[in-house]
């Protein structure tokens, strides 16, 4: 996949930067693997506002993709690459042998008509599913369980991957695009190849209304806004909030670590890189 730039015509076309999605199907989905999308826009199962900015959006549906790559020892074809709404890297329809389908995530450079498995006898490929005790260091990988049999959470975003540093008797060492070092059970599954569309990052949507096609609506900063609505609303004129960064609760917004999971602690060998402000 590469980028499409427009002919200057008007102020949007001129800065405007997206996916070229050349070679991908233009059907619809397949209907026995998609359900009707129901956004909760934001609010908790009360009504309430628990996530700001969002709303509106384009109907779709949703795709059910099959995180965890359990049908083992046969042959699936891979039927067609398509674009999914619901997440920034393209997925795939495989058929096995015995006609049953599903949507995985499609690595980059497969092709229509490639033949993937999944199982600890499967061949170093891309689009193949094995075990992290099966798969060579320093091969890239995606689609990561954390624990045996919970299906994929880790490295699942377009372009991303994270690879096999070494072995730790039953874990594997795995090295995260973060920075972070951390073992995991090594009779966890991974998918070999890196995840397809890395130029998802490089797109320029151009105009306000892509954002609300996209379900974002408009975002307002904290320090126009009144002070019963803001922590960092009010004073005379233009003013800079008079405090640390917080969120409209008063939770601090920059640098504020969240992370309470002390029981998985242990796992982690070194912690992610800083970020430079």
């Amino acid at each position: 996949m590469s980028l499409k730039t427009f002919k200057p015509y008007t102020k949007t076309t001129r800065g405007t930067v997206l996916i070229n999605r050349t070679g991908l199907w233009k059907g619809k989905p397949d209907k026995t693997l998609t359900s009707t999308n129901y956004s909760s826009k934001g609010r908790n199962n009360y009504g309430r506002i628990t996530s700001r900015n969002h709303g509106g959006g384009h109907k779709h549906k949703y795709r059910h993709v099959d995180f965890y790559r359990k049908k083992f020892n046969l042959n699936a074809n891979v039927v067609r690459i398509e674009y999914d709404p619901n997440r920034s890297c393209h997925i795939m329809l495989v058929k096995f042998e015995d006609g049953e389908k599903f949507y995985y995530l499609a690595p980059k450079n497969i092709n229509v008509g490639d033949i993937i498995q999944n199982g600890p006898n499967s061949e170093i490929k891309n689009g193949n599913c094995l075990p992290l005790k099966d798969i060579p260091v320093g091969i890239d990988i995606h689609n990561v369980e954390i624990q045996p049999g919970a299906g994929g959470k880790i490295a699942r975003a377009a372009g991303s991957s994270v690879s096999i540093s070494g072995i730790d008797g039953n874990y594997s060492i795995i090295k995260m695009s973060s920075g972070e070092v951390r073992k995991i059970d090594s009779r966890s599954l991974a998918t070999i190849g890196v995840l397809s569309n890395p130029d998802q990052k490089n797109i320029k949507i151009g105009k306000a209304g892509r954002s609300r096609w996209l379900g974002r609506r408009p975002h307002t900063r904290g320090v126009v806004k009144n002070p019963v609505d803001h922590p960092h609303g009010g004073g005379e004129g233009k003013s800079a909030g008079g405090r640390h960064p917080v969120s409209p609760t008063g939770q601090s917004a920059k640098g504020l670590k969240t992370r309470d999971n002390k029981r998985t602690d242990k796992y982690i060998i070194r912690r992610r890189k800083k970020k430079r402000a």
